[in-house]
């Protein structure tokens, strides 16, 4: 019987197991030969789109509060985070581009179907956290900016659907383009409104190096030590969803996997392009914490919500200095500031949906649009957001203010739950010659550092977890609710480093093993049909 070679008809959602994100893998050319800044420029852009999630809403009132209770003090904290970012980055993309597979296949093709579903599950709610914020700060902006009724702003965001869509006709090379552009803008706005301020130049470069007093746990500041607010900025930084998107999108440029010069010349302009990117992210969290020290008097921003520096930034009794009360009379200030949080969240729109697809890819080989799947995300991420508006909506503004802030801040601990599933099967792959080989195996020191900040950045996050819960209760617990809500925690914590035990056996056991790296979607469909 001849076989029926006619296009199979594709549903919405269907069965994939191909080259991550294959609409777009391997699509762009980088001609050989070429000098150093022309080569660079035709591998820049992945790094932009990493650098989105470093500087997304959830980052903003960390920082600014920071620099208001501890003024300089936690520019180290964002230093040290930022540099932890670009070697964890680096690794990222170096699995995606020697091993032809993102994190997520990578992971699912060394582990159970059972462990694989629970880790992609996982994924999924860090990414839904981050989508809350998006949610929160996006709707806001269109408040502050056009005066659009929360509830209404909430719901206009499921519309940026209809971006994502026109964005995926333009080409990858033009989404990468808009990416920089937005994230330009918000570097314009923050540096524009701390020039005004003029800081204390000798305070910010003294503040990059940490001290004893940079994790301490005693001297409070309006209730947070330094490190609380270090966890909080840690915590707000390095999110594990950017990983599963740097090992997918680093294969968007074409290689010749049989030449490993083109292999290794691959890499080493990823990385440029990562480190350049994230260096702007380091910037922009800088500035902000710069902001919450020499734009607003020391203390005066009792409401770190984005509705409490919108007003802080038009109201002259809370300025530093002349300048910028003269700039804020005219409104110029907020109105920036808010211009850059709706391109924050239209940033973390894009990012986000190809992240989604990704991980749903990778973890349980399931295949949508990317229109549906920013649209069934954004739709369950609006509904804790309309229950928090619907909730106060007869209280004070302030009180409102207040309960979407702790949504926001709440929304992140799932990340301190996701992170260590992504970092640590990460390092194990990278430092692994069977996978790797010889030549793109990690180097000693990067083995070194990578374990230092992985097994860092677990127990800060574990150690917040306790705080973290306890917040979900209310700004003044009782002692029997902080004991219920530390009791939680280390629950969860057990739990967590039981799956880590589950998830480093199984990748441990497979070691020595070279796990097929995919099947195309035609040939499962076609062999599933003749069975």
């Amino acid at each position: 019987m001849v076989k029926d070679k006619r296009p199979k008809k594709q549903h919405l959602i269907h069965y994939a197991n191909g080259p991550s994100l294959e609409e777009i893998n391997g699509s762009i050319t980088v001609p050989k030969g070429k000098g150093f800044w022309r080569t660079l420029f035709m591998y820049s852009g992945p790094g932009a789109l990493v650098a989105v999630g470093y500087m997304d809403p959830g980052n903003w009132s960390t920082s600014i509060t920071g620099g208001q209770n501890f003024e300089y003090l936690l520019m180290s904290v964002i230093l040290m985070s930022s540099l932890i970012a670009m070697l964890l980055q680096y690794m990222a993309a170096k699995l995606g581009i020697v091993s032809q597979m993102d994190l997520a296949q990578a992971i699912r093709a060394r582990t159970s179907k059972t462990l694989g579903i629970v880790l992609w599950i996982l994924t999924e709610l860090a990414i839904m956290a981050t989508d809350i914020a998006e949610v929160i700060g996006a709707a806001i902006a269109l408040y502050l900016l056009f005066h659009i009724p929360l509830v209404y702003a909430v719901f206009i965001t499921v519309f940026d659907v209809l971006l994502l869509l026109l964005l995926t006709k333009v080409g990858f090379r033009k989404i990468e383009a808009i990416v920089v552009c937005l994230i330009l803008v918000i570097l314009f706005v923050f540096v524009y409104e701390v020039a005004l301020s003029g800081p204390d130049f000798g305070a910010i470069f003294k503040g990059l190096i940490p001290t004893g007093q940079t994790f301490s746990g005693t001297d409070r500041v309006n209730g947070d030590t330094p490190l609380t607010g270090a966890l909080g900025i840690i915590g707000a930084t390095v999110m594990p969803h950017n990983l599963y998107l740097h090992s997918a999108v680093s294969q968007t440029r074409k290689v010749d996997h049989s030449d490993q010069d083109d292999v290794a010349r691959t890499v080493r302009f990823s990385t440029w392009d990562s480190n350049i990117q994230l260096s702007f992210a380091f910037v922009v969290n800088s500035l902000l914490l710069i902001m919450g020290v020499a734009v607003f008097k020391t203390g005066a921003v009792k409401d770190p919500s984005f509705f409490g520096l919108f007003q802080a930034l038009s109201n002259s009794s809370m300025l530093s200095n002349g300048v910028l009360i003269a700039v804020a009379k005219s409104g110029v200030l907020s109105v920036l500031f808010a211009v850059a949080l709706l391109a924050s969240g239209q940033n973390s729109t894009i990012t986000g949906t190809l992240t989604g697809q990704v991980i749903m890819e990778g973890f349980i080989h399931m295949k949508m649009p990317l229109w549906l799947r920013r649209l069934v995300t954004r739709l369950i991420s609006v509904i804790p957001v309309l229950i928090c508006v619907a909730m106060t909506s007869k209280q004070s503004p302030i009180q409102q203010h207040e309960a979407l802030n702790t949504l926001m801040n709440n929304s992140q601990v799932f990340l301190a739950f996701a992170l260590p599933f992504s970092m640590l099967p990460l390092l194990m792959m990278t430092d692994n010659a069977k996978e790797m080989g010889d030549r793109f195996k990690n180097t000693m020191w990067v083995k070194v550092l990578g374990w230092v900040s992985v097994l860092a950045l677990t127990f800060l996050n574990m150690k917040g977890l306790p705080d973290n819960i306890t917040s979900f209760f209310g700004a003044n617990p009782s002692a029997s609710t902080v004991s219920l809500a530390h009791t939680i925690a280390y629950v969860l914590i057990a739990a967590i480093v039981a799956l880590l035990i589950w998830t480093i056996f199984d990748l441990y056991q497979s070691r020595n093993k070279m796990p097929k790296r995919f099947e195309s979607t035609e040939e499962h469909y076609d062999e599933s049909k003749e069975d």
